[in-house]
This record gives structure tokens, sequence and C-alpha cells, in this order.
């Protein structure tokens, strides 16, 4: 009989032990998307009002459509990610916004707060649900938000040439 109590004890411990491993997935997700909106807006206080129109070379994006790109994009990836309707038109937001700095910032974190407090509604057992992201891409709702994560980390560091071009100093790195 105790072999019987140890073994149902044991796996017990397990299930507890992956159950709070689990729990622990949307708070480090949380954590992240915290850090990263702190640090994206260093990077648009960081660049001079004045050059928010700033293209390297006329096909690229200026600093303000990179960023609201960036916005736009975690608003759609959260939307879909989560099952809620996306906030606008897509393209909305780069084409058609004001583009001056407080702008900009504006949407753009109001963008991060959209991800945020969608990721707050999330339960870690609704991460590995199936989604379908952008009627195209088969992909688990964490997924999802990892490629945010992805695409908000690819153009914010795209503007730090954005940022040196314009003569001022980009943020130092936030990892941690």
């Amino acid at each position: 009989m105790k072999p019987l109590k140890l073994l149902l004890a044991t796996g017990i411990a397990v299930c507890l032990s992956l159950q709070m491993h689990a729990q622990q997935i949307t708070g480090k997700m949380l954590k992240e998307w915290e850090r990263a909106k702190a640090y994206t807006k260093e990077y648009l206080e960081v660049m001079p009002e004045g050059s928010y129109g700033l293209k390297p070379t006329p096909e690229m994006r200026s600093f303000a459509e990179q960023m609201l790109h960036l916005a736009e994009a975690n608003f759609g990836f959260a939307a879909a990610a989560s099952g809620s309707t996306l906030p606008g038109k897509p393209g909305d937001l780069e084409k058609n916004s004001d583009k001056t700095k407080p702008a900009v910032t504006k949407t753009v974190m109001d963008s991060y707060d959209y991800v945020i407090d969608k990721l707050k509604t999330m339960t870690d057992a609704q991460l590995p649900e199936k989604i379908k992201l952008f009627g195209r891409f088969d992909l688990t709702k964490g997924e999802a938000f990892e490629k945010a994560f992805e695409h908000q980390t690819h153009h914010r560091g795209q503007t730090t040439v954005y940022i040196r071009l314009a003569g001022a100093k980009p943020p130092q790195e936030k990892l941690f």
C-alpha cells in the first residue's frame, strides 16, 4: 500500500509542478511586453520631433511610418491571437495617421497596452489553442504573440539607424 501512496503522491507533485510552470508562461510574456513597451518609448522619445518624417532612402518608410507599422502589427497580432475585433482597419495607421511625435507616441503606446491587455485576459491553457493567423498561418495563440514580439523587435531595431541619421543617440539596449 505504501508504494501506491508514494506513486500517487509523486504523480500529484509532478502535476502540480507542471501546472505551476504552465501558469508562469503568460506572466513571463507580460513581463517581456512591458519591457518592450518601455524600450520602444525610449526610442520614440530620443528621436527628434523634426525627424519623424526622416527616410533613409526615398523608398523606405519614415521613422513615424516604421513605428506606426509596428503599432498596427501589435494590434493585428493581438486581436487575432485573442479572438478580438481589430480596432480600426488594416493599413489605416501607417497610411492615414497623424505622424507627429505626440500622435505617433500615443498610438504606439496604445498598441502595447492593447497587447498587454489581451494577454492579461488569456489563460496559459489558451496559449496552445490553434488559430489561423491572418487567414493564412496555422499557429497557436501563444505562437502568434511570439511572432508579434519578434515583429516589434525587428522594426524597433530598424529605427536605430534612423535615430543615428537624425544625429541622436539610440537608447541603451534593454535586455532585462
